[in-house]
């Protein structure tokens, strides 16, 4: 009897010990991903009004394109996928288990959202973090803002002729043990798209 409780003691520390360790390195990867590098990889998947412009547009889209951005539509879906670079220079493995944005456009909020995208990043290594993000253009085609939107929508298609800025914010979720915690912080990302090159 006293070898069996000894067994199950033996059992117990090795779990509890294992436990900590893993609880420890899940802090250490949240603690390194908030200090990753992040910057502007591709923005990829892109539609516009339902039209895949993934591999750019055509000259026959360009006044398609046009009159929908200048017209009375009710409605513009564009959607695409943001592909962020994230370099690890730290000591250790960087974790993430999903994440809170905002995406601002020539200083004009776009859109909030929550990803649930996990990603481990080796120390000293890189990968890419896809972030699918979509919004309706008519809501901001209104207003002082219109010929900023109208300029920014035509950058995404490829069209435009001045260089939209790009901030986007993110605050990276962490698992802790069973529990799904949020940075205290946003992680601002910065890079500049479109334009007459």
């Amino acid at each position: 009897m006293m070898i069996k409780f000894k067994n199950l003691f033996l059992v117990l520390a090795t779990f509890l010990t294992l436990t900590g360790c893993d609880v420890a390195k899940q802090v250490g990867g949240a603690y390194n991903m908030v200090n990753c590098k992040y910057n502007y990889h591709s923005i990829s998947n892109l539609t516009v009004a339902g039209m895949n412009l993934s591999n750019g547009v055509s000259l026959m889209q360009i006044p398609q394109l046009t009159s929908i951005l200048s017209g009375a539509a009710s409605s513009i879906p564009l959607n695409f996928t943001l592909n962020l670079d994230v370099a690890n220079p730290n000591q250790s493995a960087a974790l993430l288990h999903g994440l809170q944005y905002i995406l601002s456009i020539d200083d004009i909020q776009f859109t909030t959202g929550t990803v649930s995208q996990s990603l481990n990043v080796p120390s000293g290594g890189s990968q890419v973090l896809p972030l699918t993000i979509g919004f309706d253009l008519v809501s901001m085609l209104k207003g002082d803002s219109k010929n900023a939107v109208t300029n920014i929508a035509k950058n995404f298609i490829g069209i435009g002729n001045q260089k939209s800025n790009v901030t986007l914010q993110i605050k990276p979720t962490f698992m802790i043990g069973n529990q799904a915690i949020a940075s205290p912080v946003y992680i601002p990302v910065s890079f500049s798209f479109g334009g007459m090159k």
